[in-house]
């Protein structure tokens, strides 16, 4: 039996984040170069896609490539890219075909221009899409993503647009890249790894967190199925008590 058929479908998550990590050290432990374990890795990006989808998760944000990993081997970036251009452009037949729209969040500005035109490319021929919203998160850093919402936040006060108490929460919300999105109520990481390397700091405020000692390469459906139903048996507080939320249910 598949742990699909545990899930209460009342209570999937709208927006699932995974750090996609373990596929160079993967590779090494099977004795190749760790370009092959992030090759490898793309048919557990469509492991975890096919999950989200059967499963109606709204939105699916992976964390592809991060600003910290440009101080990889030149070989290593390199190859990163190119696989990038090559996956998205084989991949957006499969995406329409499961009405799956693509999105991006980082500094794509910056990506190499090949990258760039395959990216926009298939974000503008999946953009009718209603199913499910795949983002990957390319060039991305949450430091630096607050930190250029801060300054056109700012900016806005200087210019006499808003008023210091004008600034909320959801007025950050607003300038992150992630506008207009809801927070992930779940992030997913893998390899082992217990921290969030500069992914979604603002967002993952409150988000159930599962880690998994599962390299990349290695993971499939049912790790997808089982991360869910691990969120499924928590109890979700929002700083409030245990007795607060049973009042508010009963």
């Amino acid at each position: 039996m598949s742990i699909k058929d545990k899930l209460d479908t009342a209570n999937i998550p709208e927006h699932v984040a995974i750090i996609m990590d373990g596929n160079g050290r993967w590779a090494q432990q099977q004795g190749h170069v760790r370009l092959f374990g992030h090759a490898t890795g793309v048919e557990s990006v469509r492991e975890a896609l096919k999950a989200a989808t059967e499963v109606k998760v709204k939105y699916l944000t992976l964390y592809a490539f991060s600003t910290e990993n440009w101080n990889r081997p030149k070989e290593e970036v390199d190859g990163l890219m190119d696989l990038l251009v090559t996956t998205i452009a084989n991949e957006i037949e499969s995406l329409n075909e499961n009405d799956v729209r693509l999105d991006a969040i980082g500094n794509t500005d910056e990506l190499p221009e090949k990258c760039r035109q395959e990216l926009k490319n298939a974000i503008d021929r999946t953009k009718k899409n209603k199913g499910t919203c795949l983002i990957l998160a390319l060039n991305y850093s949450s430091k630096y993503e607050i930190k250029s919402a801060i300054k056109k936040i700012a900016q806005k006060y200087k210019d006499g647009e808003i008023e210091l108490d004008d600034i909320s929460d959801q007025l950050v919300s607003d300038h992150l890249y992630t506008a207009g999105l809801p927070d992930p109520e779940l992030m997913i990481r893998t390899s082992g790894e217990l921290r969030i390397s500069n992914f979604l700091l603002w967002q993952l405020a409150y988000s159930e967190l599962h880690f998994t000692p599962i390299f990349w390469p290695d993971f499939k459906k049912e790790d997808f199925f089982q991360a869910i139903y691990d969120y499924q048996n928590r109890e979700r507080r929002f700083g409030k008590v245990s007795e607060q939320l049973n009042d508010a249910q009963g």
